[in-house]
């Protein structure tokens, strides 16, 4: 019978690199105020729109 010796510190070994490549890959996509910049100018757009609707 063989013994499957299975090594911790390869399996952490690949979760780090694991981990520092999708930090790498999404860091970019954090950094585009556009998001934000669209949400905010549909949240005055909704208000504009309500206030006009209460005060015609």
């Amino acid at each position: 019978m063989s013994d499957q010796h299975i090594d911790p510190a390869g399996n952490t070994q690949q979760f780090r690199a694991f981990a520092q490549r999708s930090e790498q890959e999404a860091a970019p996509s954090k950094k585009s105020p556009l998001i934000p910049i669209i949400a905010v100018i549909a949240v005055v757009v909704i208000i504009g729109v309500a206030a006009f609707l209460l005060l015609r």
